[in-house]
């Protein structure tokens, strides 16, 4: 999820944890605790892409982390706070819960997390977008409400759990019941218009959950379509074609296997201007009305002394920003 929203998880988790004994600290500290998972983007940066893919989400958002890092920050904090009524023991539990509800949140995304790191298990429900406001901005709304209470006042405490309800059922009950109800739909959709398929793999669209993506994987293509509770027409599919002939000699390419492994096997090729791309298909188009438009991960791939590299492609902002009308409309049903 987006940093605001793990900061206001942090905050509320470090609230409920601990902010009877330290009061606004909790908070603080509770918003510090969930970003630092986050910071395996800032290790990154020293790795080449396909390995700085593979680190992001990995060994600082698994229960392993959690356990050996909560007790160093709980000690640091409790020498930090020295005069505070929390202990080393208090702060090591606060600290990770903090680090922990982080990739469990996580794993509810496209991306997913490697919460059992270090076994090769990435968990992606893939019931909420990355950066989705009917999650994020009531638990804002009702952590804001306790702030306004000292910690010895039940109304602080009443608040910041209203937060965790309300947010918990929209994670835990509504989304997923959404997915399921939309899941139906494509399946139902793909019987209708007589479409033989491999697999198919659902996904909401950006910044709500109304308006979902599924991709099918048929023998030389795959289909995507979008479906909005709001729709009255049917489910319509466009094809992309896999062009995995395009790889050639890279097709046993040991770094471009790295690559089809973290897109677990959604990907096509394409060309353009001579150069071959690999688009990752889980994050869908730029313009989800577009059929042709880019696909937000798409890696331009190139051989640098004997070794094949990935590049990722530059997304312009300014026109993400001019999709969002169409977007909107679009959620409100075809």
């Amino acid at each position: 999820m987006d940093s605001v929203t793990q900061i206001v998880l942090g905050a509320a988790v470090g609230e409920a944890v601990l902010g009877k004994k330290v009061g606004k600290k909790a908070i603080l500290y509770g918003a510090i605790a969930g970003t630092i998972p986050d910071l395996d983007t800032l290790v990154g940066n020293f790795f080449d892409t396909i390995t700085a893919i593979e680190i992001h989400r990995g060994f600082s958002h698994s229960i392993v982390f959690a356990v050996l890092f909560a007790p160093i920050f709980g000690w640091i904090i409790s020498k930090i706070e020295s005069n505070s009524d929390a202990t080393w023991k208090n702060w090591s539990w606060f600290m990770f819960w903090g680090l922990l509800t982080h990739p469990l949140l996580d794993a509810h995304t496209t991306w997913g997390t490697q919460l059992f790191w270090p076994f090769d298990l990435r968990l992606a429900y893939k019931n909420i977008f990355v950066i989705d406001p009917l999650y994020t901005l009531p638990f804002l709304f009702f952590l804001i409400m306790a702030m306004r209470f000292n910690r010895t006042d039940p109304k602080r405490r009443k608040y910041n759990r209203l937060g965790l309800i309300v947010s918990s059922i929209y994670l835990l009950v509504i989304t997923p019941a959404l997915k399921l109800y939309t899941f139906q739909k494509f399946e139902a959709a793909l019987e209708e218009q007589n479409i033989t398929y491999e697999r198919i793999d659902t996904r909401p669209t950006p910044l709500n959950s109304i308006l979902w993506t599924a991709n099918i994987e048929t023998e030389d293509a795959f289909l995507i379509g979008n479906y909005s509770v709001f729709d009255t027409q049917p489910i319509d599919f466009y094809s992309v074609p896999k062009n995995y002939d395009l790889a050639g000699e890279l097709a046993d390419d040991p770094n471009l296997n790295r690559l089809i492994q973290i897109s677990d096997g959604w990907y096509t090729f394409s060309e353009n201007d001579g150069d071959l791309y690999f688009n990752d298909l889980r994050f869908g188009n730029m313009d989800i009305e577009d059929p042709d438009s880019d696909f937000i991960f798409s890696y331009k791939l190139a051989k640098e002394h004997g070794e094949l590299t990935a590049t990722e492609t530059e997304k312009e902002m300014t026109d993400a920003k001019n999709l969002l009308p169409r977007l909107w409309a679009r959620i409100l049903g075809n």
